[in-house]
Parts: structure tokens; sequence; C-alpha cells
């Protein structure tokens, strides 16, 4: 009995690749379709504001900080900023990437090329994302009043950060996985000419 439930558990590395592209597929479709709304868009100026990456794409990346909105919240001058700092703007084409990107991954037996690049580019946001953990300040718990606050406790922000971890070796098989399909449809196609 237990052999055979051993047996069974190590036959599901394909169905494990499989939930780890359909994982990929589904976060970046509904993160990317967030960022086209203000709350999401209010939401990611700490970490844009503060990259050196990033923040050339903000007209004020260090004003930020007197004109956020909380999740739910609508301040109307505080969204007149966000619109002129560029904060919609960008994040409307981070949404298009994201959104792009996961069409690519989940057509990866249609155009298995393009979905290795498109694993390769989720691979190297993820690690763009990571370096918020050493540019964001708000990725750590502030120095209020606990004595718990720092490095390595990580704030909200911070724990949204952290998950890209997963999200970059996933993107590492998803990107294998597909170029294992275009290699082979290559190794095909130059046997029949």
């Amino acid at each position: 009995m237990k052999n055979s439930l051993v047996t069974f558990i190590s036959n599901l590395d394909q169905f494990g690749k499989k939930a780890v592209r359909l994982g990929i597929v589904v976060v970046f479709l509904w993160i990317g379709g967030l960022k086209f709304f203000t709350y999401e868009a209010d939401g990611i100026t700490p970490f844009v504001a503060n990259s050196p990456f990033m923040s050339f794409f903000y007209n004020h990346p260090d004003e930020y900080k007197g004109h956020i909105n909380k999740e739910g919240e609508l301040v109307a001058e505080n969204h007149q900023w966000h619109v002129e700092n560029n904060t919609y703007g960008f994040s409307t084409g981070l949404g298009i990437m994201l959104v792009t990107f996961a069409i690519l991954v989940a057509l990866y037996k249609v155009v298995p090329f393009a979905s290795m690049i498109g694993s390769i580019m989720i691979f190297i946001m993820s690690l763009g994302t990571l370096s918020f953990l050493v540019t964001t300040p708000e990725s750590w718990v502030p120095h209020l009043t606990d004595h718990n606050w720092g490095f390595p406790y990580l704030s909200g922000r911070g724990r949204l950060v952290i998950k890209d971890i997963v999200i970059l070796g996933g993107a590492i098989i998803t990107a294998s996985e597909s170029a294992k399909i275009y290699l082979h449809r290559q190794r095909i196609k130059n046997n029949t000419h």
C-alpha cells in the first residue's frame, strides 16, 4: 500500500508541470488584468517609485508618499496626482505585458518558441520583482512601537514580493518544456527535408 502511494506520487511530475504552467497563466492573467484598475496601480507605486530600474517611468517618483490611496479608497486629489505622475499609464503598459506573457505561456503547444520567450520574460520580471525587497522600504515592517521591525520581518508588501521565488522556478520549468517542444519540432522538420 505504502509503495503504491509513493509510486503514484513519483509519477506526478508531468501533472505538476501542467499545474505550474496553469498557475503562472492564471496569476499573470489575473494580476495583469488588475493593472488596468486604479487601486492596483496605486498599490504598486512604492515598488516602482523606489526602483532604480523603473522609477524613470514616473514623472514624480520622490513625491509618492504624500499621495498614497489605501485599497478601497479614492481620494480625488491623490488620484489626480497619479494621473500626472503616469502611475496609471505605467500600470496599463505593465498589464498589457503581463497578459501577453500569460497568453504566450498558455500557447506553448501552438507557438513553443514564443512561449519559451514569454517564460524567459516572466523569469526576468520575477527577478525584478524580487529586487523590490532591497529597493522598497515598505517591503519590511516599519519601526513604530513593536520591537519586530526591518529584516527579516516582511510587511504585507514584502510577503507579496517573496512569492516570486516560486514563479521564478516555475518560469524555468515552463521555458524548458516549451524549448523541448520547439527543438523536437525542429528535428522533425529537418528530418523531413
